[in-house]
């Protein structure tokens, strides 16, 4: 096959990819329809709906408070705990759905409705408006549509963007900008006094941060959560007094709950129980006439279910109830049974929860049509035979129905409630079971597209995969496992140790492979051993995956928490690049003013490289240490208050703007530099200018490692001194094209992992989402966001290019060699030769060195990029396409299993993302830009 048909056939690959995933996703995660407007109130033949016992309501919302933060003995809410002692307030665990985050969950509590699983993403789109709840039916609308209702709203934004000109005051902040502990909360609360004493609101939304803050940065067990506990439970007795002194506030429902738990890492996205557990407290004098209060603090029934668990989407029936206004159109949840005991009238209990069932009634008739629920069917006698889910609650629909007409006017909650209860109760479950109805036409074609791109890929490399090697048949073994490895959920959650053990084989066989040709004199401190050693280091950086999340690791040790260890080694890392980028900037500028001295750079070309490029390595340094001390002033402790005094008042958004500014203008001068140079030598050839070349890709790689490492955590960035080494190891196994191409995909996912990232959505950091950034920007922040969680794999794929680089010039000084013969040893060709000839046989690659871009940017042959860099990206999209294609299928045929919205869908997501943004936008836009900048 020609080079460039190859070229059109990986062109065509790689175009499928993005087709595949969008095509698949608009399947997987269908847009779900909603009843528009407010619901009203049904006339029945049992009379008005029960008079509703309060006429206000506070809400207030602990981000992440998970139950054991209110109910346990270790608790700092002791007042709230008296108030549940003393029966002036109810508790429950109220169960969080995956995904645990705040977009979603805030949906669910509001609506009582189940969100769509792609709310993941928009939660962390600061700007978007396609999730509004403006015209779906909430608590919070059913509230403002009541006479003379006014809601006033104080903390996290999310609640502004989900209700856009809902709130008569308001007071936002953002639960990403924002990551202190005290302020984003002293915001909401200096607010609270003054609105307690207004009367013109019916209903107050409070959203604290700071809990989950702490959770992020330091776990749950960190020293700062009791103290925050603590004032948090402090404003509940503010509250509470309140209630109890302010006559405008005696019917007023006091709520605190959290919108979802943390894991023992602090984090949350996934579905661990911690994560899916949060608080819930009704407090009111009121609720003493219903209860004589409940032991607390207490201990769990298992893991962290204290109390009666109840669903989050049951809170917005039981509002509806206790404050008075029709249900939600679109509610699953079930009035909560403790409050029925407001209503003395047992006719009255009866209609509370017939007109909640009526209401999910509406929903599952309209989601199973073929199902009969009119009351004139046959008798519903036969509902434990088998039947499908919609006839099993149309007949359990027909039984309330029944006993109803029976029961006539006379209704006993004792006969009546038990049925409606288990409809909805049923109903309930069944629908959120099919809560997406998914498009199998489309997640069918969207796997076809990636089949396609995987055989075209296949056909590509038809030169290289048509002979059997010893590498080729390890990466066909990394595809085939890990494919397999897509249907197992607990390898999904566990997929770092893939990864581990994988690239610790694939060493081990670099060891064998090199000790083959050469015998190494010192065998311990062979390249391929080193490569293992630092490789065990690594994987031990970071605790990351479910089962292990928050055990020991390096990162949370004695020793690198240490700040005088931690800044010398983080010193250590940007003195390393500062020195680096200084030899490029000193090289430029000689060959700039083409002066000739030692090494052909002069000392007065050095100076300037030093004095240029120090300024841009010292404010990147101290970006870092003034960003730390706001972020995590424990790992600045110890530093004398003059300096940290002057470090906190610097201006983070300016010093990373410089930042970024240098190193933009430093990559843009290397560029220049360069391409005058190659002016001022046109037509001259060799091995020097050769050199020269590989130094642009060298400089640009670089200035990449800086911004790198500067969107990266602090306690992270020594890991990019190993990176350092396990470079400089790899540049000595003289490792053939596949070699290289396969360690760089290991090394990638290697260090993704080892930087804390994980398949779980609550492993996505965004600490460094902002950096540069005065105001949300959404092309700004999802590049930071992504560039701060990939900056190993990015790191690494850059790794792949550059010695791709340095291959091509051995070649080349080999090639010199044999012009010139007596400026070479015999052993050293020889050894080429060899090297050479195992690089042949395993890339057999064609004459024609056409490229994927060709079809792309239309260049002529002699301008396309070489054979080699072709090869190294046809692996890599054989591994993506076949990758995606893997989970895909997992997804397709585990689409009803139990894990599939906490698992499976989270892994999707990383995959678009390995898929598109780094493979397309990395391995191969970075990666030829790369490739241009050598000399090849």
């Amino acid at each position: 096959m020609g080079g460039r048909a190859s070229s059109i056939l990986l062109a065509i690959a790689n175009l499928l990819i993005p087709a595949a995933v969008l095509i698949f996703a608009t399947g997987f995660f269908p847009y779900k329809p909603f009843l528009p407007g407010l619901a009203k109130f049904q006339e029945l033949e049992y009379g008005d709906p029960p008079e509703a016992p309060f006429d206000k309501v506070i809400f207030m919302v602990v981000d992440a408070l998970r139950s054991d933060f209110v109910y346990s003995r270790d608790s700092g809410f002791k007042f709230t705990q008296s108030l549940i002692s003393s029966g002036a307030a109810v508790p429950f665990t109220a169960h969080a759905t995956s995904p645990t985050i705040t977009m979603p969950r805030v949906k669910a509590i509001t609506t009582g409705s189940i969100p769509s699983f792609l709310d993941v993403i928009l939660n962390f789109a600061e700007s978007d408006t396609t999730s509004t709840l403006a015209h779906q039916d909430t608590w919070l609308a059913q509230l403002k549509a009541k006479e003379n209702g006014k809601l006033i709203m104080y903390g996290d934004d999310t609640w502004l963007k989900l209700f856009p000109d809902t709130f008569s005051r308001a007071d936002g902040t953002s639960s990403f900008f924002v990551s202190d502990f005290t302020e984003v909360d002293n915001n909401v609360t200096r607010h609270v006094p003054e609105e307690l004493l207004a009367s013109d609101w019916n209903a107050m939304i409070m959203h604290y941060l700071g809990l989950d803050h702490i959770g992020h940065k330091a776990g749950p067990h960190s020293s700062n959560m009791l103290p925050k506990q603590i004032e948090m439970d402090g404003i509940v007795k503010d509250i509470y007094d309140a209630i109890e002194n302010e006559a405008h506030l005696e019917s007023t429902l006091f709520v605190l709950c959290g919108d979802h738990g943390m894991n023992d890492g602090g984090n949350h996205g996934g579905s661990a129980p911690g994560e899916t557990s949060p608080a819930l407290v009704f407090m009111s004098p009121k609720l003493r006439t219903i209860t004589n209060g409940t032991e607390c603090p207490t201990t769990p029934t298992r893991d962290f279910d204290y109390y009666t668990k109840i669903e989050q989407s049951d809170i917005a029936p039981t509002l509806a109830g206790l404050l008075g206004f029709p249900v939600p159109l679109n509610n699953l949840g079930v009035f909560i049974p403790e409050f029925l005991s407001f209503w003395s009238s047992g006719a009255d209990q009866v209609q509370l929860l017939l007109r909640n069932a009526m209401q999910i009634q509406t929903i599952v008739k309209a989601t199973f049509p073929n199902s009969d629920f009119s009351r004139s069917s046959q008798r519903s006698s036969h509902c434990e035979s088998p039947l499908s889910s919609g006839d099993e609650l149309a007949c359990k629909w027909r039984t309330a129905l029944e006993i109803l007409e029976i029961a006539g006017q006379d209704l006993d909650p004792k006969v009546c409630l038990p049925p409606l209860v288990e409809f909805c109760k049923s109903a309930q479950d069944t629908m959120s079971s099919t809560a997406s109805n998914y498009d199998l036409s489309r997640l069918a074609l969207g796997s076809a597209v990636s089949f396609v791109s995987v055989i075209l890929s296949l056909a590509a490399l038809r030169p290289q995969v048509s002979q059997i090697t010893s590498t080729g048949v390890f990466f066909a073994l990394i595809l085939v496992l890990y494919g397999l490895m897509m249907f197992a959920s607990s390898y999904v959650e566990e997929e770092q140790h893939f990864w581990y053990w994988t690239a610790s084989a694939w060493f081990f066989y670099l060891f064998l492979f090199e000790s083959r040709k050469a015998w190494f004199g010192n065998f311990a401190l062979h390249p391929a051993l080193m490569l293992l050693a630092l490789l065990r280091v690594t994987r031990r950086w970071n605790q990351t995956g479910q089962k292990h999340a928050g055990a020991p690791d390096i990162v949370h040790s004695a020793f690198l928490n240490t700040p005088l260890v931690l800044w010398t080694l983080i010193g250590a890392t940007y003195l390393d690049i500062t020195f680096r980028l200084a030899r490029h900037i000193a090289q430029s500028l000689s060959e700039s003013k083409d002066n000739e001295a030692e090494n052909g750079v002069p000392d007065i070309a050095r100076i300037g490289g030093a004095l240029t490029v120090l300024p841009l390595g010292a404010m990147a340094f101290l970006f870092k240490l003034s960003f730390t001390a706001k972020d995590a002033p424990e790992l600045v402790a110890g530093m004398t208050g003059t300096i940290l005094g002057w470090v906190e008042g610097l201006s983070l958004v300016g010093i990373a703007r410089l930042v970024f500014w240098g190193i933009g203008t430093s990559m843009v001068w290397l560029v220049v530099s360069h391409w005058r140079r190659k002016r001022g030598r046109k037509g001259e050839q060799g091995v020097e200018s050769t050199q020269e070349d590989l130094d642009l890709a060298i400089g640009l790689f670089d200035l990449l490692s800086l911004f790198l490492v500067t969107q990266t955590r602090a306690q992270n960035i020594p890991l990019y001194l190993i990176f350092r080494a396990q470079l400089f190891f790899l540049t000595h196994l003289n490792l053939p094209p596949i070699q290289i191409t396969i360690s760089s995909l290991l090394l990638s996912h290697t260090s993704f992992f080892a930087l804390g990232n994980s398949n779980a959505i609550s492993s996505i950091d965004l600490s460094n989402a902002y950096n540069g950034v005065a105001g949300y920007n959404v092309l700004a922040v999802g590049l930071l966001v992504f560039m701060g969680n990939w900056a190993g794999p990015i790191y690494w794929a850059s790794v792949g290019t550059l010695l791709l680089g340095l291959y091509e010039e051995e070649l080349s000084k080999e090639k010199s060699a044999k012009q010139d013969p007596i400026k070479i040893k015999p052993w050293v060709a020889a050894e080429r030769a060899q090297l050479k000839m195992q690089a042949d046989a395993d890339l057999k690659t064609p004459q024609d060195p056409s490229s994927i871009f060709t079809l792309l940017t239309g260049l002529s042959e002699s301008e396309q990029v070489p054979s080699y860099f072709f090869s190294h990206i046809a692996w890599l999209t054989l591994f993506t396409s076949f990758s995606l294609l893997a989970v895909m299928a997992a997804c397709t045929a585990l689409r009803t299993h139990l894990f599939i919205w906490t698992v499976f869908s989270p892994k999707y997501l990383y995959a678009m993302a390995w898929g598109v943004a780094f493979h397309l936008g990395i391995s191969i836009g970075w990666g030829s830009v790369m490739w241009w900048a050598s000399p090849y």
